[in-house]
């Protein structure tokens, strides 16, 4: 029997890994990489924090074996990852009513979040944001979901549309799931506030769905802590939710794929049952998680100094972001660039949307070398003092024509 592969034709790259090889293979020395979320300093260079670099010193040390972990990961991970999420002295802790397992990385984890959720009998209907992170849609329809969506920014693009998200999840079916993003909207940088939170809770409650939290830049925005605000409108009493961690961001740990699924449940024993069918979606898809990436997490948060460090080089990328957003707004109501520019300054996390059309994102890359994605959305880490005039005269190009 050989290969079904007489029909196949080549599939479409990667909307945003894949514009990586392109940018590569482009020779102009003024280019400029905008597209892919990774964080970089003002020289263009993913660094190794420094926290990282101590912890992984102590392990090298430690020198401690490589045989497998548990299915569900270490145990002194799981905890720490856990009080990270909530804070070690939250209800949901306290309580008993969670259970983390570690996964590869947080696309691990909704991929996990995802088989889990259907092997268990749930809703195959699932609703995500309007816009959303592009690989929601596909992970999500390959694992067997069928798609909704709600609405999620103004025309702008600079608010969240509370009026069409709430009114769109009121008519959701009972049981449907609802993908969440906690903070640091993947491509808007545009978050609710704490009050739409509290509605969005309500409607949860009132409606009987599902939530699934991608967070996957906690401490990225405005915070550890300011990043969970979403918990104030999902963490009530008997509400059950699943969230999704990514530890590549804030650790800048991207290659050693780090990340976790945590079940919020109504009690300790539902949490202790979910994860036993958590780790049967895990055993049947990667077997265990790997350890190295997780074991520099794990180390950083259960040292009082590693973990003070870890904070301080998490507050340098932030503030960085925040620096590079201010940059952005004041080089391009300087330089005349029309648009509503302001409301950018005071989003949250890696990305902006600038509100472009196809064909100015086609003119960027091909006129200016400069490579975004979507409707405009940049990562606002990527903008150094050296590419800033370039992207924001390449833009005036293409926006005033």
């Amino acid at each position: 029997m050989a290969l079904p592969l007489r029909s196949l034709t080549p599939a479409a790259p990667d909307p945003i890994l894949g514009l990586m090889e392109t940018f590569k293979a482009d020779g102009r020395l003024e280019k400029v990489n905008l597209s892919v979320g990774v964080y970089v300093d003002d020289s263009g260079v993913t660094p190794v924090i420094p926290s990282v670099l101590n912890a992984e010193r102590r392990l090298v040390e430690k020198a401690g074996s490589k045989g497998y972990l548990p299915i569900d990961g270490r145990p002194g991970f799981k905890a720490a990852v856990r009080d990270l999420v909530f804070g070690g002295d939250h209800e949901i802790v306290a309580s008993g009513r969670s259970a983390t397992a570690q996964t590869p990385g947080g696309t691990g984890a909704l991929r996990v979040a995802a088989d889990f959720l259907l092997q268990a009998g749930s809703s195959k209907t699932i609703w995500l944001s309007e816009p959303t992170w592009p690989n929601h849609p596909q992970l999500f329809t390959l694992a067997g979901f069928a798609l909704r969506t709600y609405p999620y920014l103004t025309e702008s693009g600079r608010d969240v549309d509370r009026s069409g998200m709430l009114g769109t999840l009121r008519s959701a079916v009972p049981g449907d799931v609802v993908l969440l993003h906690g903070s640091c909207h993947n491509p808007s940088g545009v978050d609710p506030d704490v009050e739409t939170w509290a509605t969005l809770g309500e409607i949860v409650a009132e409606r009987e769905l599902l939530p699934v939290v991608d967070f996957a830049y906690q401490g990225f925005g405005f915070g550890l802590r300011e990043d969970a605000d979403w918990l104030a409108g999902l963490a009530r009493p008997g509400l059950e939710f699943l969230v999704c961690s990514s530890y590549s961001k804030n650790f800048a740990l991207y290659n050693e794929r780090v990340g976790a699924l945590t079940v919020v449940a109504a009690d300790p024993a539902r949490a202790a049952a979910a994860l036993s069918h958590i780790k049967i979606a895990i055993r049947s898809n990667y077997s265990n998680p790997p350890a190295h990436g997780g074991d520099i997490v794990e180390t950083i948060l259960t040292d009082a100094a590693l973990r003070a460090q870890w904070e301080v080089d998490l507050a340098v990328m932030r503030n960085r972001i925040l620096g590079n957003r201010a940059a952005l707004v004041d080089a391009l109501v300087a330089a005349g660039v029309p648009g509503l520019w302001e409301p950018i300054r005071r989003q949250r996390g890696m990305f902006a949307l600038l509100g472009l059309s196809a064909d100015q994102v086609a003119r960027l890359r091909e006129e200016f070398a400069v490579y975004v994605v979507g409707k405009g959305r940049i990562n606002v880490a990527g903008l150094t003092t050296a590419n800033l005039p370039h992207v924001v005269s390449s833009l005036k190009a293409v926006m005033a024509s």
